[in-house]
């Protein structure tokens, strides 16, 4: 459990000594606190920054520091050699590292980063177990199928406990966890651990930073019992996953430590296993630990082999092996706006090698980009380098077309990788710049914003001149906000934060549209009947041509789609967007001379309207999950406060002395929520939301909603 202070021959490591890991949480987890740990241990940095004081390496962001959340993930590099290497002893392992956010508001940097990363360390509050956000980024990184170990923190919390965690980890999270390492002590007499594969204790002597910690064999004579229950408990687990292993532990065999946790990599990078270790990153314990198992049981880019994707033009599979000597592929997973070099993207280089001033082909945009410069990145410290090859995470300056989720390649064998998708905006605020010269300035800042966030939108009302920012949470616009008056210095009036609601229809319906007018010389004429029929939930908007016999000539179509995609943005009801319908344009009329593509634009949009009028149309809102943590004697105001809310309450249970509340709430009902809950509670309660479905507004207050909008329209 060695630090190695690197030099620039590292970066050339072989690939099976890369960990590409990330660090997934719920908020206050201690992500940032285990990452800065990290960063001390292997000699990255040679003073500990304290999230309470505001002086971190990960959280650079002035905002991060005066908050003490994280709201950009941060990427770093850092060298670690495992203290029980027994193959290469003095060689070192690189790990590159992504510390992520743990608020859902910032949803979209846990999602891109997972979205590369070959591993994940998934921190969890010893004393809160599994929460609603734990549950989110796990659910984020099954999608993404990434082989997770996880740190079981604040050990020495009051209230902790580390079996009911791990409990928590099978229960909610529907994974095998692997125990591999029991505390000795709780609470403020936790003071070590047992690592139950290689059968040593590891004690530490001080909360100080660099304490000292002694290797031993001996276990404790209180915890011998325990330590051999779980140590056999971890050997059939791992035997169940491996036929050799499983027939050897059968016919009596010794298996031993190497064979184990040979089979328990292969297990979790299947994600089939999930080895579980504890400790306390603010007492700095536990960490050395936790680095070894990144190098022992999380995947290198070799372990993970190939990637598959298509050919840009006909779907056709392709794959790349993740080595250098293939040709060259990445994804841009993050755009950074720098003060000092501008646009940076970020990228995972999965084949091949890049150059600095070569080019590339990005294949999600048909464009040829140019590579300026290469940065290797530490949180916003910056390293230049000539060239980066498979297995990197990198920065690139100069890119001027790539955006999130985008493929690069060489444009003679060009493959298209699955993109990343993202939350939809819940809320919005009406945004205005208080001069004449903020006006010009805060377009430019916006433009720049939602190119990093690709969950923050910009919308202008042309009829009102007004422009909506939206997004995922209030914490996010006020960020935004923030950023754009410190970074761009543009001074703006921000409206009060307005629920994102939409529109849908419930039955099929037709319509037809005609757009004729005679004025003297060439007239214009454009008629077309629309089908519409309503779609499932979230499945979002279709389009289908189904014109025979040339009643509309096919030049046509394009425009009458984008008459109905506008209309669909605008909304018919209350002006909010229309969203899971199928629209079929299926008869229509053209005249040779007057038939232009306006006037099918047109025609499509008024179609539209009139289907729409005729399909019951009805507004949906957001709908929140909600999960308060209070004491026991306030849980009856709570749920009542909430069952005013038109909440439906899903589970109560107790965890230690604290009940935790799980609601489904609609957003609307949620103004002031922090206040309410604080003065409730006298401060005592806690609560966390993030966005879960949309639903139909009851009838009564979708009236009061739609009147309130048109007569704001009117104005």
């Amino acid at each position: 459990m060695t630090a190695q202070t690197p030099t620039p021959r590292d970066r050339n490591l072989s690939l099976d000594r890369i960990r590409n890991i990330g660090i997934i949480a719920h908020i206050d987890a201690g992500k940032t606190t285990t990452t800065e740990r990290i960063l001390y241990y292997t000699g990255k940095t040679y003073k500990i920054g304290e999230v309470h004081e505001g002086d971190t390496q990960m959280d650079w962001m002035e905002q991060e520091k005066e908050r003490g959340i994280t709201i950009m993930s941060a990427a770093t590099t850092t060298f670690w050699t495992p203290a029980l290497d027994t193959v290469q002893p003095h060689n070192p392992f690189r790990i590159n590292i992504i510390d992520t956010p743990g608020h859902i508001d910032f949803t979209a940097e846990v999602e891109r980063s997972l979205r590369v990363l070959d591993g994940g360390i998934t921190v969890l509050d010893a004393e809160e177990g599994v929460q609603s956000q734990s549950e989110t980024v796990w659910r984020q990184a099954d999608k993404y199928n990434v082989p997770r170990i996880c740190f079981v923190n604040k050990m020495d919390k009051l209230g902790a406990d580390f079996f009911a965690t791990v409990e928590d980890i099978r229960s909610k999270l529907g994974a095998k966890p692997a125990v591999i390492a029991l505390p000795i002590g709780v609470e403020n007499t936790f003071r070590g651990i047992i690592l139950l594969l290689d059968q040593k204790t590891v004690i530490w002597e001080g909360d100080k930073t660099g304490a000292e910690y002694a290797i031993s064999d001996q276990i404790p004579q209180d915890l011998q019992t325990d330590f051999h229950k779980h140590r056999q408990i971890l050997i059939e687990q791992i035997a169940e996953q491996d036929d050799e292993l499983l027939e050897k532990y059968l016919n009596g065999q010794e298996l031993t430590a190497h064979e184990l946790k040979t089979s328990l990599r292969k297990a979790t990078i299947a994600s089939k296993l999930v080895p579980i270790l504890c400790g306390s990153s603010l007492k700095n314990k536990g960490v050395q630990p936790l680095l070894d198992a990144v190098i022992e049981y999380l995947p290198s880019p070799i372990d993970i082999d190939h990637i598959q994707g298509t050919k840009p033009n006909n779907q056709e599979p392709q794959t790349r092996k993740l080595i250098p000597e293939e040709k060259f592929s990445a994804l841009a997973f993050k755009i950074q706006t720098d003060p000092h070099v501008g646009k940076l993207t970020y990228i995972r280089i999965y084949s091949g090698t890049l150059d600095s001033g070569s080019y590339v082909y990005n294949a999600s945009c048909d464009e040829k980009e140019r590579v300026g410069r290469l940065l290797l990145m530490h949180a916003n410290t910056r390293e230049e380098i000539k060239n980066a090859s498979a297995g990197e995470i990198v920065a690139v300056v100069g890119l001027k077309h790539t955006a999130t989720g985008d493929t690069l390649c060489l444009e003679s064998d060009p493959i298209l990788f699955e993109g990343i998708s993202f939350t939809e905006p819940v809320i919005s605020l009406a945004i205005e710049p208080k001069t004449k010269a903020d006006q010009e300035k805060m377009g430019l800042a916006l433009n720049k914003l939602s190119e990093e966030d690709p969950t923050f939108q910009i919308k202008v009302n042309h009829e009102t001149g007004q422009t909506l920012i939206a997004g995922v949470g209030e914490l996010q616009l006020e960020i935004i906000v923030d950023r754009m008056k410190r970074e761009f210095r543009v001074e703006a009036n921000v409206g009060e934060p307005q629920v994102a609601y939409r529109e849908t229809i419930k039955k099929d319906a037709q319509g037809e549209g005609k757009y004729i007018r005679q004025s003297g010389g060439r007239g214009q004429y454009g008629h077309c009947l629309l089908r519409i029929e309503p779609k499932t939930r979230g499945e979002g908007f279709e389009f289908v041509n189904q014109v025979k016999g040339g009643n509309i000539p096919r030049e046509f179509i394009p425009p009458i789609e984008k008459g109905v995609v506008e209309t669909l943005e605008n909304g018919v009801l209350a002006g909010y967007p229309l969203v899971d319908i199928k629209v079929t344009v299926y008869d229509g009329s053209y005249h040779e001379v007057d038939s232009s593509e306006i006037a099918f634009k047109l025609a499509g949009s008024y179609a539209f309207k009139d289907a729409a009028k005729k399909a019951d149309l009805v507004l949906l809102e957001p709908i929140m999950k909600v999960e308060v943590t209070s004491p026991e004697e306030f849980m009856g105001d709570i749920i009542g406060d909430l069952s005013s809310k038109r909440s439906q309450i899903q589970t109560t249970h107790t965890r230690g002395k604290t009940r935790i509340i799980n609601a489904l709430v609609p957003l609307a009902e949620l103004g002031k929520y922090a206040t309410i809950l604080r003065s409730m509670t006298q401060g005592r309660a806690s609560y966390y939301m993030e966005p879960s479905h949309y639903d139909e507004v009851p009838e009564n207050i979708a009236e009061s909603i739609i009147t309130r909008s048109n007569q704001s329209e009117s104005k």
